[in-house]
């Protein structure tokens, strides 16, 4: 895990001038990589790299970046992991395709390079299992080719700025170039106020983009002449593979496909706990954390060592069963209950760390886990993605049963009302019921598409205290499925992973220089999800069927068959007293709302009613608060 960022100054630039800008740029991501650093210049073609490095394979000189192909073509910045580096390194030996001087060490950039130098870059690409960003610069034809992994664990910005193009890991680095303007994006304001967080490829400034998870970008000499964009193109879609997995399902039973997926999660566990520094888990004892933590049991004879954090309101607190299932499974567990006091000092440090507004406030405790760990290891697996393609989120047992009500055109509200209300998650009868109408009221469609939209926007029920001029990013085909579960599942893997939960997780992580693996995420064991009969995935009111059908084996279903309960703090209560001085001088900032575009009486009016306890405008209030504290900064 590292951070990359360079640039390129058309017609050349002074070497001088460019070591100097891309070694302000790679400092800003220190944090990212405080083992190794390094840089590397064309005075030529006005191209500058920059490389910090969080070493996790080959923590000799040989590992060092940026890194040059054996043949010399090619220049690479690498963040991330490929993991079948060494099935790579083999391929390319028996293939008569391996650096003719032999292998300089045995890091995964190196077996990436030399693979893109032996079959070019979109097939290393579909060869490599990984997590990764990488800007790779062809000396050859002066083009350079920016990639970002299939679902969107590593981060990478770009952009023409006062006709310098620029990239990097993160926005902090962008901003210490001279030639950045960092205009608000007000269409970006907007998206955030819908989502909590700025979906791709749009980011928080004008001009600066976020690449797409499975997509690469070719800037090659006439487009860095022209000062022109290309658009980026797709190498992998989960659009696609979505569809080719509801038109050619999984062939067997609910039992074969278990077995299968228990094969593709161990040997998937195997390749993310390889490393030659110490590797841990997150555990919080529900269903995906304990599943990777018996993996990786059987994956490897050394102790595994397990973390968690406590909460201090018993009904946001997993760590009583995140307790109980690492004794069961005999980890070495770490365990840390979390003061109020402790996680109101990481609200001041929100915009230093997420960089862009983002207001998903599991941020806090995700932050402090990872501090945790650090403290003893260097990488920690954790089960992002479980939720997303095995349908975890209680939201899409809801869906279920509205879709039926849809369906049936008539019955009253009361009836919707007892059938929905076991999963609206605040509020008295009264508000439960308004969600009820309302969520049946946006059921348009009876493919999904409608409800989809309505369950992901913040401000449902409630009008924005902004101009409504956009609600979603409206250049991306999502299919639509017969299984209403089916589409609001990748709805979700489609926006809310790569741009809330991975971005929430990355930044949380390398604040601390922490690297975190995500074995639901490798493609095989995505594309197999895909192809699962939707009922292995959700049936009745049970999610993650298939996923517990393998847990089960090895935990005892008690340990782990609970109510989901997310990763929370008691926000809401915290924003009525410990924090309402602070949030209420962010939020009474008249001339900040101003500036930003927000009616400072619809900011009024939201707090006074969550003040007061009349309404819950966490999500809400929080939206607001996150996007004037980093405007703040």
């Amino acid at each position: 895990m590292c951070g990359i960022a360079g640039s390129i100054t058309p017609h050349g630039g002074k070497r001088q001038s460019c070591n100097l800008f891309i070694q302000k740029m790679t400092k800003a991501l220190a944090h990212r990589g405080p083992d190794d650093l390094g840089y590397w210049s064309d005075e030529r073609c006005g191209i500058a790299l920059g490389h910090r490095r969080l070493s996790i394979l080959d923590l000799s000189p040989a590992g060092r970046q940026p890194m040059s192909s054996a043949s010399g073509r090619f220049v690479i910045v690498f963040n991330g992991e490929i993991y079948n580096h060494l099935e790579l390194k083999q391929k390319l030996e028996e293939q008569g395709e391996a650096p003719v001087k032999g292998w300089k060490g045995h890091s995964d950039t190196e077996a990436m390079l030399a693979a893109i130098d032996a079959w070019g870059v979109e097939k290393a690409l579909q060869s490599a299992v990984g997590m990764f960003a990488f800007a790779l610069w062809d000396n050859q034809e002066n083009t350079l080719v920016l990639v970002r992994d299939r679902v969107g664990e590593k981060p990478l910005y770009y952009g023409w700025q006062n006709g310098v193009f620029l990239f990097a890991s993160e926005l902090k680095a962008l901003r210490k170039y001279p030639a950045f303007a960092g205009e608000v994006d007000r269409e970006a304001v907007n998206l955030f106020f819908h989502f909590g967080y700025v979906p791709a490829p749009h980011s928080i400034y004008n001009g600066i983009f976020k690449l797409r998870p499975g997509c690469l970008l070719e800037i090659n000499r006439n487009d860095i002449a022209a000062r022109r964009l290309p658009a980026p193109r797709a190498y992998w879609s989960l659009e696609s593979e979505a569809l080719a997995g509801w038109n050619n399902p999984f062939p067997g039973d609910f039992q074969e496909a278990s077995e299968e997926l228990e094969r593709l999660m161990l040997r998937a566990v195997k390749m993310q706990s390889l490393a030659d520094v110490p590797v841990g888990a997150f555990l919080s004892g529900g269903i995906d954390s304990s599943l990777l933590v018996v993996l990786m049991l059987r994956a490897t004879s050394a102790q595994v060592t397990t973390f968690s954090i406590g909460m201090p309101e018993e009904r946001l607190n997993e760590a009583y069963y995140a307790r109980e299932v690492a004794k069961h499974l005999g980890t070495d567990h770490v365990e840390h209950m979390i003061r109020p006091e402790e996680a109101l000092k990481i609200i001041p440090r929100i915009p230093e760390i997420w960089d862009e507004p983002f207001a998903d406030s599991s941020q806090i405790p995700t932050h402090l886990v990872c501090r945790l760990a650090r403290k003893q290891v260097t990488v920690a697996l954790s089960g992002d993605g479980g939720d997303e393609f095995f349908c975890g989120y209680s939201q899409y047992f809801l869906f279920k049963r509205l879709r039926s009500l849809h369906l049936l055109k008539r019955l009253p509200w009361e009836t919707i009302f007892r059938m929905s209300a076991p999963f609206m998650k605040s509020g008295g009868s009264k508000r439960r019921l308004r969600n009820a109408r309302a969520v049946v009221a946006a059921w348009k469609q009876p493919d999904g598409q409608a409800l989809c939209r309505y369950w992901m926007d913040k401000f449902r029920q409630v009008p924005l205290p902004i101009e409504d001029s956009v609600w979603a990013p409206s250049d991306r085909e999502i299919p639509v499925f017969p299984d209403v579960d089916a589409t609001a599942c990748l709805w979700d893997a489609a926006y809310y992973l790569p741009d809330d939960i991975l971005v929430k997780v990355d930044r949380a992580a390398m604040a601390v220089s922490l690297e975190t693996r995500a074995p639901f995420l490798d493609h095989r064991v995505v594309e197999f999800s895909l192809t699962l009969p939707p009922d292995y995935k959700l049936k009745g009111n049970t999610g993650k069927r298939i996923l517990r059908e393998v847990l089960y084996k090895y935990v005892p279903s008690p340990l782990v068959n609970r109510p989901k309960m997310g990763f929370s703090i008691p926000l809401s209560r915290w924003l009525k007293q410990e924090l309402r001085p602070w949030a209420e001088e962010i939020l009474t900032d008249r001339p900040a709302l101003e500036e930003m575009g927000i009616d400072a009486n619809g900011v009024k009016q939201l707090w006074g009613e969550h003040s007061s306890g009349y309404r819950d405008h966490t999500e809400r209030i929080w939206i607001i608060v996150s996007l004037l504290l980093w405007k703040r900064s």
